[in-house]
C-alpha cells in the first residue's frame, strides 16, 4: 500500500474570495507510522481527509498527484471510494460521542461494517464484532456488543471506534485526535493498543495530533504543518531538534514538570512562514 500526494490544494468560497485551507502539500505514505502535527487550523485533519475524499460539498479539492496504490483518488467515482472507505483505509475519529450511532448497540455497529465489507450472516458478523471488541482488550466484549454508546466511557467508547474500523482489515488508519477527549491514563493505553494493532496487521498510521511528545514516541517520522502548509518534515526521534522556528516555538510551549517555569514562552510568529 502506498498513498502519494504532489501539490495538494483544499479552498472553500468565502464572501471575499477564495480561502485554501491546504496549499500545496507533498507526502508520501507507506506502511509506516506518520504523524502529522500543528495548530488548530492548520489544515491537519483536511489533509488527512482528501485522502478518501471525505470534505464539505464546498470544498474545493486540487493535486498534481493524489494516488492510493494505482487508484486515481481526484478523479474516482463514488463506488470506487467506497471500496477504499473502510475496506482500506480506516478512519478513526476523535470523539466518540459524536461517532457512534446512539440508537444502535455498539455490537450492532461493528458488524454492520463487517458485514458491508465482508458478507456474511448476521450471526457471523456479531461473532465477529464480538472477537474485534475483545482484540481491542476489552474486559466483557459480549456484554459491551450488547451495550448502547452512552452507557460506555470514553476509553471504552473509543475502543469500540478502533475495534469497527478494524472490521473491514484495512491497511492504513487515520486517526484524528484519537486520544483528545481521553484523561492521560487512559491516552497511553489507547495509543499503546493502536501501536500494537498496527504492528501486529502490519497496517500503516496517520495520527494527527497536537500532543508532540506523543508523535515523538508513537511515530516514525513527522510533518508540521503550518497554515495550511507542511514547513518541516522530520524523523519523530529527531523532533526535539526541529530546525523551522515554528517547530522551536511549538516545543518551546511545552510545560516541563522537571524544568518547572514561571512563564511559559509565547511563539512570535514570522510573516515569511507563510510565503
Amino acid at each position: 500500500m502506498q498513498i502519494d500526494v504532489r501539490n495538494l490544494r483544499v479552498a472553500f468560497p468565502a464572501p471575499h474570495g477564495v480561502v485554501e485551507a491546504v496549499r500545496g502539500v507533498s507526502l508520501t505514505i507507506g506502511q509506516e507510522k506518520l504523524g502529522i502535527v500543528g495548530e488548530s487550523g492548520s489544515g491537519k485533519s483536511l489533509t488527512a481527509r482528501s485522502l478518501l475524499k471525505l470534505l464539505p460539498k464546498q470544498a474545493r479539492l486540487s493535486a498534481d498527484r493524489l494516488t492510493f496504490d494505482d487508484i486515481d483518488i481526484l478523479n474516482a467515482d463514488e463506488r470506487t471510494m467506497r471500496r477504499i472507505r473502510g475496506k482500506r483505509a480506516g478512519l478513526i475519529m476523535q470523539d466518540p460521542k459524536y461517532s457512534l450511532n446512539a440508537v444502535m448497540t455498539t455490537g450492532a455497529q461493528i458488524a454492520e461494517a463487517w458485514r458491508a465489507h465482508r458478507g456474511g450472516s448476521r450471526k457471523l458478523a456479531h461473532e465477529a464484532a464480538v472477537d474485534l471488541l475483545a482484540q481491542v482488550q476489552i474486559r466483557d466484549p459480549k456484554r459491551v456488543a450488547d451495550s448502547y454508546p452512552h452507557e460506555l466511557s470514553g476509553g471504552m467508547g473509543q475502543r469500540v471506534m478502533i475495534a469497527m474500523m478494524l472490521a473491514p482489515g484495512p491497511e492504513i488508519l487515520i486517526a484524528d485526535e484519537p486520544t483528545s477527549a481521553l484523561d492521560a491514563t487512559v491516552q497511553a493505553e489507547i495509543m499503546r493498543l493502536i501501536e500494537d494493532l498496527v504492528s501486529r496487521r502490519g497496517m500503516g498510521l496517520v495520527l494527527i495530533s497536537h500532543d508532540l511528545p506523543l508523535v515523538s514516541h508513537f511515530c516514525d517520522r513527522v510533518l508540521v504543518m503550518y497554515s495550511g502548509r507542511v514547513v518541516e518534515e522530520l524523523r519523530a526521534s529527531e523532533l526535539a531538534r526541529a530546525q523551522h522556528p515554528y517547530t522551536q516555538g511549538l516545543l518551546g510551549g511545552l510545560p516541563s514538570l522537571t524544568r518547572p517555569v514561571a512563564q511559559l514562552k509565547v511563539m512570535e510568529r514570522d510573516p515569511a512562514w507563510l510565503a
